[in-house]
């Protein structure tokens, strides 16, 4: 108690002593009325690490290492138990089975428009869409209710849902765009049972090649996600990116996560968030420093173009020598399709049995065209790395980076970073940021041979994965700032991807690509997706706590500062309508 009086007394007395006394007064109320309260006369501890379903996975690795740390016996593992290059296997987050939502979505079938777009928003991978064919239905659990597939002959359509896995943010209800929701909130343990039995179920049947093309919103959920069952919070609005970008490249991704957020419900031992398929392929991840992570991973990119070259000098030396066996003519065909990242996947899977003894075992792992991506927040790419990202941007290597743009150091507690834009309230900026936003897109822009994007899912999710594809396909260095609403917004974290329609809609965030491919042919590289404000600027900003604190705090600077940011705002806006043109 004594303690927390002299940090009281430290704290507060520059601001007089009334607010010294009040802060001693709660001080002694709370520490008179505490009571011990012995929790183990309400919580099973078996019942709480799940051990019944937990006993029926069957992998070594959960069973030795992740069944003890979940059980609270971490503290008797052995050191030998710890890879000493500190990997963690991917794939695992799938064992933990949070269950922590008290309400999950119910998928009511004859509402549904088999649109998709619940799945391209949930952030934890937790609802997803299924096809089924007419034969495979026949072995489906009791409960596994289906709809005839639009545009799919002989398969079967259902909204699937991890009930165990979900946190029921309600995303997925609010965005639906059915006249009749095809989803509404229910209590979990309602749905538990029955649902674990249809996920299981679900997650056995493979993939197939559709009409809907990858990169549309329906075709891309069909996609298996390889980012599943984070850590992050209820509604994050940063993972779905990240989802969306491995259902799209997944397979072959390779990955350098910088400090923040990301990081951690990215990198959380002893289990990983990242899928495998059923080859075993899925995104490779490492977490580097927030200061050096540009660095970090422009050395893997440039590692792996080197090791990539220098396999295909010894396959073109191998096929000149042996130019007649069934190996040398898909080495031919690859060497053909050297850039052509979807087929070599599929050729080193042909490929690879064939090798041994020809002496290109050394770089098996270079077959296949890897798709090397820098992620952040802007913390990151905004501040603290923002002189190795541009380092990196001025290179022209082939190499992608995806910033998660929350306006703010989310992970550390909310803390102004460059990106937090003008009259927001944040840590180190208690009375208002007084200077504008940085602009980071416009910044790589100068370079020329940069893409760009700046995206929001909840704004235009076609725009979203039109640049990420487009970012993936360029030959070069690629910046994608998505924008990405956050708990420290002080919003409700329910409609994260409303939030975002709703700043793209009244021009506080402007959605765009520039292609420099454009510029070979002649063509404007600068392509505004966002259309003309139409909603209130203040009124945004009055719906969000970041800024409404300053109008209590101060109204009169709140409305100074707020007249400002929407004057900036239109600018902006006029701007980027000018590079559209040409101009």
């Amino acid at each position: 108690e004594n303690t927390l009086i002299d940090m009281a007394i430290k704290s507060y007395s520059s601001k007089g002593q009334d607010i010294v006394d009040a802060n001693i007064r709660a001080i002694k109320v709370a520490t008179e009325n505490l009571k011990e309260i012995d929790i183990r006369k309400y919580f099973d501890t078996k019942k709480m690490c799940n051990v019944e379903q937990s006993n029926k996975f069957n992998d070594a690795y959960y069973n030795e290492f992740i069944n003890k740390i979940e059980h609270k016996k971490g503290d008797d593992l052995p050191v030998s138990s710890f890879d000493p290059r500190g990997f963690i296997p991917t794939n695992t987050s799938k064992y933990e089975k949070r269950g922590i939502s008290i309400n999950s979505p119910c998928w009511i079938k004859e509402n549904c428009i088999q649109c998709n777009m619940c799945s391209i928003v949930c952030p934890h991978s937790a609802i997803r869409p299924v096809l089924v064919s007419d034969e495979k239905l026949k072995s489906a659990p009791n409960f596994f209710d289906t709809n005839k597939a639009m545009g799919v002959d002989g398969y079967n359509f259902r909204m699937q849902i991890s009930v165990a896995d979900c946190t029921g943010c309600e995303n997925c209800v609010n965005v639906c765009p059915a006249r009749e929701k095809a989803l509404k909130m229910v209590d979990s343990t309602s749905l538990a049972e029955k649902e674990k039995g249809n996920f299981a179920f679900a997650e056995n049947i493979k993939n197939i090649k559709t009409i809907f093309p990858k990169n549309s919103v329906k075709g891309s959920q069909f996609e298996k996600p390889y980012f599943e069952f984070s850590g992050a919070c209820s509604g994050c609005g940063e993972t779905p990116y990240i989802k969306l970008a491995t259902q799209l490249f997944g397979k072959r991704m390779v990955i350098a996560n910088a400090t923040g957020c990301s990081s951690i419900y990215s990198g959380s031992a002893p289990t990983s968030p990242f899928a495998k398929n059923a080859d075993g392929r899925g995104p490779a991840w490492a977490s580097s420093l927030f200061e050096d992570n540009a660095e970090f991973g422009y050395g893997i990119a440039v590692a792996k173009r080197l090791k990539r070259e220098k396999l295909k000098e010894k396959v073109t030396e191998y096929v000149s020598k042996e130019n007649s066996s069934t190996l040398s003519s898909l080495l031919k065909k690859w060497l053909d399709n050297f850039d052509n990242a979807d087929l070599s996947y599929d050729l080193s899977k042909q490929i690879l049995p064939q090798i041994v003894g020809t002496g290109l075992e050394e770089l098996s792992d270079s077959f296949v065209k890897e798709s090397v991506w820098l992620i952040g927040g802007d913390g990151w790419a905004y501040d603290i790395g923002y002189g190795g990202l541009d380092h990196v941007l001025s290179t022209g290597e082939n190499i992608n980076i995806l910033v998660l743009d929350t306006e703010v150091y989310s992970n550390t507690g909310g803390q102004m970073s460059k990106a937090t834009p003008l009259s927001a309230t944040a840590k180190f900026a208690s009375s208002g940021k007084r200077t504008a936003k940085k602009d980071l897109g416009k910044m790589a822009m100068t370079y020329k041979n940069v893409y760009v994007a700046q995206i929001g899912l909840g704004a235009d999710m076609n725009q979203s994965i039109k640049a990420i594809s487009e970012a993936e396909s360029y030959d070069g260095p690629s910046l994608i700032i998505a924008y990405a609403p956050c708990i420290n917004h002080g919003i409700d974290m329910s409609n994260t991807q409303r939030e975002i329609k709703r700043a793209v809609e009244c021009g506080y965030f402007h959605l765009y690509r520039y292609d420099p491919r454009l510029l070979s042919s002649g063509k404007n590289p600068f392509t505004l997706d966002s259309p003309a404000p139409k909603l209130d600027y203040e009124e945004f900003l009055k719906g969000e706590a970041r800024f409404m604190a300053l109008n209590k705090l101060s109204p009169a600077l709140s409305s100074r500062l707020f007249a400002e940011s929407k004057r900036l705002a239109e600018e902006k806006y006029a701007e980027y309508l000018k590079l559209s043109k040409g101009e």
